[in-house]
This record gives C-alpha cells, sequence and structure tokens, in this order.
C-alpha cells in the first residue's frame, strides 16, 4: 500500500509542485494551505510523513512541529521542513525542535523525492523491526507505557 504523505504549505504553486513529483512517485498526497486544515484532518487519518513550511497564515510550521512532537499519536511522524527560511540559525532551530530534515526553496522536486524516500525507507524499516514495540510499548520523555504488561514506568521506575 502507498504511503500517505500530507504536505502543509500555504503558496499553491509550490503545493502543486511538491504533491505533482510525490504522486508522480507512487505516494498518497494530501495538501493544507494552513496549520487549522491539518490539525482539522491528522488525527483522523494519521500520515506517514508530512512535509512543513514554516511561514504559514496561521500557525507558525515550528509550532505545528512542536505540537506533533508533544502529541502522544503524531511524534513520530517523520517531518521534512521545505521552507524559504535558508539561514543557519532558522535551519538549526527546525532541527532542534524535531524536524528531521530540512530543505529550502528554491529547491529540486528530485532531490525532494529524494528525501521523502529516504525517510520514508527509514521509517518502514523502524516500523517492520519494531512492530511488537510500536503496538505494545509506547515511550516518550521518560515515560514507558507497556500496554500487554498494563504497566506504566517513569525514567525506569514502575509507577503503581
Amino acid at each position: 500500500m502507498a504511503s500517505l504523505i500530507y504536505v502543509v504549505e500555504d503558496d499553491q504553486n509550490i503545493r502543486e509542485i511538491e504533491s505533482f513529483a510525490l504522486k508522480n512517485s507512487g505516494y498518497i498526497v494530501e495538501s493544507f494551505d494552513c496549520g487549522k486544515t491539518f490539525f482539522n484532518k491528522v488525527h483522523n487519518k494519521v500520515p506517514d510523513l508530512v512535509l512543513l513550511d514554516i511561514m504559514l497564515p496561521d500557525i507558525d510550521g515550528l509550532e505545528i512541529l512542536k505540537r506533533m512532537k508533544s502529541d502522544f499519536e503524531l511524534c513520530n511522524i517523520p517531518v521534512i521542513m521545505v521552507t524559504a527560511k535558508s539561514s543557519e540559525i532558522d535551519k538549526v532551530k527546525g532541527l532542534d525542535q524535531g524536524a528531521d530534515d530540512y530543505m529550502t526553496k528554491p529547491f529540486s522536486p528530485s532531490e525532494l523525492v529524494a528525501r521523502v524516500k529516504a525517510h520514508m525507507a527509514r521509517y518502514e524499516r523502524l516500523v517492520g523491526t519494531n512492530q511488537k514495540q510500536q503496538n505494545d510499548i509506547v515511550e516518550i520523555r521518560g515515560i514507558r507505557i507497556d500496554k500487554t504488561a498494563r504497566r506504566v514506568y517513569v525514567d525506569g521506575v514502575e509507577k503503581t
């Protein structure tokens, strides 16, 4: 089954270029022009990867990234920032906040697809080799939940 990619980009031309390149590479693509529409959809249908602009009309892309990384359902989704913000500090900020990759505009559609393929391959290996852990054990920020054993650990210490 083809992977689902969400594109969050307010510029219609760029959104169409990204979507076209990804669809031609066999991905299913849904696109959003703002953070609000993205968040209205993402919990109903979780994507396999997100392409995310920073400068959006409603919610800043870095804020979207922050919310995703702190959300139990969304925190493991690979995120590639695709933005006009090209200074070193912007790149470091995006990567430090949890982006898996950072591309600046203008970009090559073939490079975009190559980066998506690399992240999807890594993600699929992770899910494939850790399927039991993905389903039964969840870890985030020092908290570990073992759903099968019905146990919760905080910083390695079981809580009852």
